[in-house]
Parts: structure tokens; C-alpha cells; sequence
């Protein structure tokens, strides 16, 4: 009976997760827009940080309670489900474009972020597993962030098309019931989730970097695939990079200046897979400017055999 009430609690939490990120996002946009902000912006600061509020909420709470495996494994998974299911299952359906301006600032930056979490993890050699992430590096990772945002703001891209929706109170009251929507169904996530995985022997690691993270991943599947659809291919891949952005600098930062979250030896073959992940879609994006339909093949079968091998392992 215990199994059925956490299953079903479990998919509430998802819903929670994902209807509270599409109203969040709705209403951020909207507040976005009437600030005049491109389409761009948008996907890199407002949007991402709407669809990575469940990683938020997700990561927080488990690091408050002491789940670290939960809290990094979550962080670490989300990125690489957002690149491999959702970029690459959105490139499937329909070609992403790339500028280079998305690339060579964003992707980079990107790829440097995620460099650095290694490095503070595991050192420069790669074996010194750090006792944990203390609050100076999680100061560190969350200062980088604001100022990879204040940055986007001052260099803000001109807007590319009217929007007619402006901001209202309804706006802001639609905000706030997402993000209270997104912080209970992490809530949930991370209990129900928790005690699945140890009803079927599967260890709180696995199951961080597998269902964990494709249930706080959905906002992010719904808004890339919206935009691709609506050819707004710069708002369909920069909300996945600035959401990658803001789990890796915005939620481990915070996570670690909260409480110290330790390092466990099982986190370093995920994070060089986040690694050449990020590496393989920075060539993808260069190659003729454009995510293929078939790069987005290669991108979903990767991402499918990851899984296999860290339920098999």
C-alpha cells in the first residue's frame, strides 16, 4: 500500500512541477516583455530559471535534509537529460538553428561552468575527490551566475518581434502560485522518490540521476518543444543552456552556501559524461549552424544507453 501511496505521489509531484514551471514561466514572460527583453534574454535568464525552478526546489530540499546524493545527482542528471532527451529529442521533431552568438558566448561559457565543477569536485588531476562543496565555492558558483546575468542584461540583444502581452497584477499572482506549486511538488518529489528507490533496492544515486531528474527536466521538454514548433529556435536551445547554467552555478551554489554538500566517488563518471555532452553539442551546434534531426538521433541514443548502464551498474 505504501508503494501505490508513493507512486501516486510521485506523479502528482510532477504534475505540480510541471504545471507550476508553465505558469511561472507565462508570467515571467510576460513581466519580461514588458521590460522589453529579446526573445534570446528571455530563454537564457527568465525561462530557464521558471523550467529549472523544480531542479531548484528539488536540489534544495534534499540538501537540506542531508540527501546529497539526491541533491548533486539530480543537478548532474537534469543537465544531461535536458541536452540528450530533450535537445536532442526536439531536434528530432524539427532542426534546431544556431547563431553565433549562442555558441561561441553561451555554449562556451557553458562548457567552462561545467569544467569547473569537476575541477572543484575532483582537483585538476581528477582523483582528489573534495570532502565537499563548502560555502566559498558555492558563493563562488552563484556569484558567476549573476554575473553571467547581469552581463546578458547590459549586452541585451534588440527585440525581434512585438509582443503585445504586457505585465498586470494577474501576472505577478500567476508567478507567485507557480513558484508555490514547484516548491511543494519538490517537496514531494524528494520523499516519494527517496522511498521508491529504496523499496526496489535501487540507491538514492540512481534514481537522483534518472527519474528524479526527468521529472524536474519536464518543464524544460514543454518549452523547447513549444518553441521549436513556433520557430523560435533561439528560445527552444537557450532555454536549455541557460537552464544547465542555472543548475550547476545557481542550484549547487546555493546548495553548498546552505549546507556543505558532500562528494561521493560515484559522481565522477556522470560528470565526464556532462562533460563530453556538453563537448559533442558545441560541434553539433558548429557543424552548418544547425542541431540535425539526425544529431538529435545520436543525442537521444546516448542518453538512452547512460541510462541503461547506470541501472545495469
Amino acid at each position: 500500500m505504501n508503494l501505490v501511496v508513493d507512486l501516486f505521489l510521485v506523479t502528482i509531484s510532477i504534475v505540480m512541477l510541471w504545471k507550476g514551471a508553465d505558469w511561472l514561466v507565462e508570467s515571467a514572460a510576460e513581466i519580461a516583455h514588458s521590460l522589453k527583453i529579446s526573445d534570446l534574454v528571455i530563454g537564457l535568464t527568465v525561462v530557464a530559471f521558471g523550467t529549472s525552478a523544480p531542479e531548484f526546489a528539488v536540489t534544495i530540499r534534499a540538501a537540506i535534509t542531508g540527501q546529497t546524493d539526491i541533491s548533486i545527482g539530480n543537478v548532474v542528471g537534469s543537465n544531461i537529460f535536458n541536452l540528450g532527451f530533450i535537445l536532442g529529442g526536439t531536434a528530432m521533431i524539427r532542426a534546431i538553428n544556431i547563431t553565433p552568438k549562442l555558441l561561441y558566448r553561451d555554449g562556451t561559457f557553458l562548457l567552462l561552468a561545467t569544467i569547473l565543477i569537476y575541477i572543484l569536485f575532483f582537483g585538476f588531476n581528477g582523483w582528489d575527490i573534495a570532502d565537499a562543496i563548502s560555502v566559498t565555492e558555492g558563493a563562488i558558483l552563484f556569484i558567476a551566475l549573476i554575473g553571467y546575468i547581469i552581463f546578458l542584461f547590459i549586452k541585451k540583444e534588440t527585440i525581434e518581434e512585438t509582443h503585445p502581452e504586457s505585465a498586470n497584477l494577474q501576472s505577478y499572482l500567476w508567478f507567485g502560485i507557480g513558484l508555490i506549486s514547484i516548491v511543494l511538488g519538490g517537496h514531494l518529489m524528494v520523499e516519494h522518490a527517496s522511498s521508491l528507490a529504496r523499496a526496489f533496492g535501487v540507491s538514492d544515486w540512481v534514481i537522483a540521476v534518472t527519474i528524479v531528474a526527468a521529472g524536474t527536466s519536464a518543464p524544460e521538454l514543454a518549452t523547447s518543444l513549444t518553441a521549436a514548433f513556433k520557430e523560435k529556435h533561439g528560445m527552444a536551445i537557450g532555454n536549455l543552456i541557460g537552464s544547465d547554467l542555472f543548475n550547476l552555478l545557481g542550484v549547487l551554489g546555493l546548495a553548498g552556501i546552505i549546507n556543505p554538500t558532500s562528494i561521493q566517488s560515484d559522481i565522477h563518471s556522470s560528470i565526464v559524461v556532462l562533460i563530453i555532452m556538453v563537448s559533442m553539442v558545441l560541434i553539433m551546434m558548429r557543424t552548418n549552424w544547425q542541431i540535425s534531426r539526425l544529431q538529435g538521433t545520436v543525442l537521444v541514443t546516448l542518453n538512452l544507453v547512460r541510462w541503461y548502464l547506470d541501472f545495469a551498474g
